[in-house]
């Protein structure tokens, strides 16, 4: 068995803390603030963002010293704007012992920078084994022993590898990759397009139309991914159309939230506050928005969403983004 820090007590840390401990590691998780930290440890019973229990032996801190001490496996399930500041205080103690595995798990790009998250990780720790976790993973499924799938990604094969026999359970099946930016931008840019899903769903377009979306965003997202050096046969796997599947059909989705609540007449501001989470998908739009400028793509769904966040998007407009495009062949490898 391993000894695994898990870096964030989030939604998605508090259920891999509990999966992992299910596994039989030992689980360390760490939140930077003593004071959650201290609450966590005096009530293991959470009931937000997410209803679980978490077991004694699971060793809750606020301590980063603690969490990465001996640790096999690092875990960084902060948001992406976190995961920068969390490295460095990691590099600052100079105590990561040279094999552990830095495990990304967050899903977004970080911004201003428009790195990918893995990109941010070798910065820090350019000799570190380092993978990413993504997949279908919605954290209430996954805490009532529901099954599902994801892909560990990692440019080392054998990292992947080790990653997959360790992560693996009964109910929650690990697939390999070395597809580090594909996995990385599949989980990202499907919350975009959750989004939309939720302002769809919100605003009665219908099965047809959702369907519309789920499979034109897999053709932006791809063409996006692509351009940043993915294999396209990624963005057809778990971290890509599996988790925008998942995403943009389940009302767990935080980020479909924000698209259904747009369409009730809220702000964006008023939204995010009352979610008390942090839903990736918005900062992810502004940082493909810029991206595909700068590589010239064409993505209008994606920019139809950066209009949505200032109240400029309605019904018709996605309608619009959706049924008046040129007309052409379906087929990828057809004339432009």
């Amino acid at each position: 068995m391993s000894r695994i820090g898990i870096l964030g007590s989030g939604s998605w840390g508090l259920t891999l803390a509990c999966l992992m401990h299910q596994a039989g590691h030992t689980v360390t998780l760490w939140n930077r603030h003593e004071a959650k930290a201290e609450q966590l440890k005096a009530n293991r019973s959470v009931t937000f963002p997410v209803t679980l229990t978490l077991p004694e032996d699971v060793t809750i801190t606020d301590n980063l010293a603690t969490a990465i001490t001996d640790a096999d496996i690092v875990m960084l399930v902060v948001t992406s704007a976190g995961t920068r500041s969390v490295l460095e205080a990691i590099q600052a103690l100079g105590i990561l012992p040279s094999h552990t595995i830095l495990l990304n798990a967050s899903k977004g790009i970080e911004y201003p920078s428009l790195k990918n998250l893995s990109a941010v990780v070798e910065e820090h720790f350019p000799n570190q084994p380092a993978g990413v976790l993504s997949g279908p993973t919605l954290a209430p499924e996954i805490l009532k022993g529901l099954p599902t799938a994801a892909v560990v990604a990692s440019h080392a094969l054998a990292t992947a590898e080790y990653l997959q026999k360790t992560l693996s359970t009964e109910r929650f099946r690990i697939y390999t990759n070395t597809d580090v930016i594909g996995t990385e931008m599949g989980g990202a840019l499907k919350n975009i397009f959750a989004i939309v899903s939720g302002y769809m769903k919100a605003k009665e377009l219908g099965d047809n139309a959702q369907s519309t979306l789920i499979t034109r965003g897999l053709a932006e997202m791809t063409r996006f991914s692509m351009a940043m050096g993915a294999d396209v046969q990624t963005l057809y796997g778990l971290s890509g159309l599996g988790d925008l599947l998942a995403t943009c059909n389940s009302p767990l989705s935080r980020n479909y939230q924000v698209g259904f609540r747009l369409a009730q007449g809220q702000s964006l501001e008023q939204i995010l506050a009352e979610l008390h989470m942090v839903a990736e998908g918005v900062q992810t739009t502004y940082a493909v928005c810029e991206l595909s400028q700068q590589l010239n793509l064409d993505v209008p769904i994606v920019h139809q969403v950066r209009k949505a966040f200032s109240g400029q998007f309605c019904e018709q407009e996605i309608i619009h983004t959706l049924m008046s495009r040129r007309l052409k062949s379906e087929l990828v490898s057809a004339p432009a």
